[in-house]
């Protein structure tokens, strides 16, 4: 795994390998995220730029550190596994990222009641097939997490289950993966 864009441009990454089954590690490959930040910067006026990123299920941070290559101003990162917070750690140290990250070590299941600003722009990439990532956003809305007009990119194995004050824009679909791009209606 490496950065495919922006300040970190070709910085490699911790490896898990295939990823880890028995951590639900499975990151995103370069090519499918290569290909969602090209739609993010070509079809969405780059919401990147300046952005505050939330990543939920966020396990090595690859796509919340592509954010902050690419210009975000920070990134929340929400994983609750031991494996993942390592190398989500290491990742963060590999760039030198700490001062524009936070970590919360948590199940994205039970986010509660967000203490800060709310994000404009989240990733969600849950073990695919569990239902989880229904969930985790149903909380993350609830909980002030998402900003009204807030873009959400969900990666799923399958269609997913649209929840309420969120409107479908596009779905594209890369090998066994589908990528959702959803808008805050609220």
């Amino acid at each position: 795994m490496r950065i495919i864009g922006g300040t970190h441009r070709g910085r490699t990454l911790a490896s898990v390998g295939k990823g880890d089954m028995a951590a639900h590690l499975r990151p995103t490959s370069d090519r499918v995220r290569e290909s969602l930040f090209n739609v993010l910067a070509g079809g969405y006026g780059d919401p990147v730029t300046g952005a505050r990123c939330l990543d939920i299920f966020a396990g090595t941070g690859a796509l919340g550190l592509e954010a902050l290559s690419r210009g975000a101003d920070c990134v929340c990162f929400v994983e609750d596994g031991r494996k993942a917070q390592s190398i989500l750690a290491e990742n963060i140290a590999l760039l030198n990222a700490g001062p524009k990250v936070q970590v919360l070590r948590r199940d994205a299941r039970r986010l509660g009641e967000n203490p800060e600003a709310a994000y404009d722009l989240i990733f969600l990439d849950p073990p695919y097939g569990k239902g989880l990532g229904e969930v985790a956003l149903a909380k993350a809305l609830t909980g002030g997490w998402i900003a009204p007009g807030a873009l959400v990119v969900w990666e799923e194995s399958s269609t997913i289950d649209v929840p309420a004050d969120l409107r479908l824009l596009e779905a594209r679909k890369y090998g066994d993966t589908i990528i959702s791009f959803l808008e805050d209606e609220s």
